[in-house]
């Protein structure tokens, strides 16, 4: 027998996806209390990406954004419209953002990241916290002052 025939199998070991290679994006990292939002805050395994960089293919089907990244929404929120929009730019502005994050609070980023920024708006529309609910009642109190 030749030594190709006798060495053992190798396994292949997949490597886990951290988000900038420092912070995981996993359910047993990020934890969410709310059953129901499980579902739309995408921190599957199947659903991590190293870089919060794609070709915006999730805008493809109905309910389709909940597979978006968790990052990927604030960086494209982040960046100027027209020809400025250097999302690489963002990214790094976000992954510097992170590591004060995780410098103050000692924990992943991505978990005070996870309810606050979700890919459907309607899951944001539970807490009075939430940016969208306080600029839909910023932008209700100026409407009723104008009247």
């Amino acid at each position: 027998m030749t030594e190709w025939e006798t060495a053992a199998p190798v396994v292949a070991e997949t490597p886990d996806t951290k988000l900038s290679g420092k912070w995981m994006i996993t359910n047993d990292d990020v934890q969410i209390s709310d059953i129901s939002l499980q579902d739309y805050i995408a921190v599957k395994e199947k659903y991590a990406k190293y870089l919060p960089h794609s070709a915006g293919p999730y805008a493809a089907t109905c309910f389709c954004k909940a597979h978006c990244p968790t990052v990927e929404p604030l960086t494209n929120s982040m960046m100027m419209h027209g020809h400025n929009s250097k999302k690489l730019m963002t990214v790094h502005i976000i992954k510097r953002a992170f590591n004060f994050i995780h410098l103050l609070t000692g924990e992943n980023p991505l978990q005070a990241l996870a309810v606050d920024v979700s890919p459907l708006h309607h899951v944001n529309q539970g807490s009075s916290n939430s940016y969208a609910i306080k600029k839909k009642d910023e932008l209700e109190h100026v409407a009723k002052s104008n009247c």
